[in-house]
């Protein structure tokens, strides 16, 4: 799922194409996607872009009128530009002019295709599982309803632009409202904005800092290791995407990127130590974590194995060596 950095880039590459530039057309592939009726899709057509923002893992697209079309990728959602010229423009607009909204979407995968003078925003989910979805929301009031509550890490950040992140006793403060694991906490929308599985494991890796340890059994030198290693992670992210996507649309948006320490890199070796990534599997998901670096060497349960194997689950990272 796309986390606070992937949507930071998303919106700056969206705010240099669409910003001032009027939505001529909306066609929707799916009716899955769109979770309100009112007002109908048809009146954001003609409008105006006039704000970007993020709230929390969304992308707010503000439109004149206090028109705010509301996207959250979920986990295979994906957006797309693609540019058209002068000339493709004013055909486009012709096109639009006298086709139906209900036009036939070039693929299964495409939710959505927001047509605009210089170019098209398209919407794909991969899979056959629909999670993603689009709010078209009338005011402020509308839209603060969809947010969970969680503090924003990167003071006055709803946009593209980070400010400074937040200071230590105000995270500590958040972070120890309630008393969970760290892997929990860190992920939770209403404790925290926009981090979600793949950076967590990070945050947690660059920390030296076990993800099931209690939020309110931590040291005071632990709670600053984990604010700094928040801070550098998402901003090293943000520039590491920013640096990759360079003057394109963001297209390689993905929860597993090549040079991350230990998210998706399940038996890979450490960078740090040259022990072999652990992970722990629930549901859908799972935490990867060193065992040297942050656990003193002990496997945590892993909840689908560790019952079938009870006794015969090995103890340490040496055991499975």
């Amino acid at each position: 799922m796309p986390e606070l950095p992937d949507i930071v880039v998303y919106i700056e590459a969206l705010n240099e194409r669409i910003t001032g530039r009027k939505l001529d057309r909306v066609r929707l592939g799916s009716p899955f996607l769109l979770r309100t009726a009112v007002p109908p899709i048809s009146a954001v057509e003609g409008n105006t872009v006039s704000e970007l923002r993020r709230l929390g893992k969304r992308i707010c697209i503000g439109l004149e009128g206090d028109l705010w079309l509301v996207f959250h990728l979920m986990i295979a959602g994906r957006l797309h530009w693609k540019a058209i010229s002068a000339a493709g423009s004013a055909a486009q607009s012709a096109r639009a002019a006298r086709a139906p909204q209900k036009a036939r979407m070039p693929s299964t995968r495409d939710l959505a295709a927001f047509e605009f003078d210089n170019g098209s925003l398209s919407l794909t989910e991969a899979g056959t599982k629909r999670r993603a979805s689009l709010h078209l929301l009338e005011g402020e009031d509308n839209l603060r309803l969809l947010d969970r509550g969680g503090v924003e890490l990167f003071l006055g950040s709803h946009g593209a632009t980070l400010g400074e992140f937040i200071d230590l006793r105000s995270f500590v403060s958040v972070l120890q409202s309630e008393n969970h694991t760290l892997k929990r906490a860190l992920t939770d929308p209403r404790l925290f904005s926009g981090i979600g599985n793949a950076y967590s494991d990070e945050i947690l890796w660059e920390a030296r800092l076990s993800p099931v340890k209690l939020t309110q059994k931590l040291t005071d030198n632990e709670l600053e290791r984990l604010h700094d290693a928040t801070s550098k992670t998402l901003l090293f992210w943000v520039e590491h995407l920013r640096a990759e996507a360079g003057d394109r649309f963001p297209e390689k948006v993905t929860a597993f990127r090549e040079g991350m320490a230990v998210h998706g890199r399940y038996k890979e070796i450490c960078p740090r130590c040259g022990a072999k990534i652990q992970r722990i599997r629930y549901a859908t998901n799972e935490t990867n974590y060193c065992p040297r670096c942050q656990t003193g060497n002990k496997l945590l349960a892993d909840r689908a194995l560790s019952r079938i194997l009870r006794d015969d689950w090995p103890k340490t990272a040496e055991e499975i060596e």
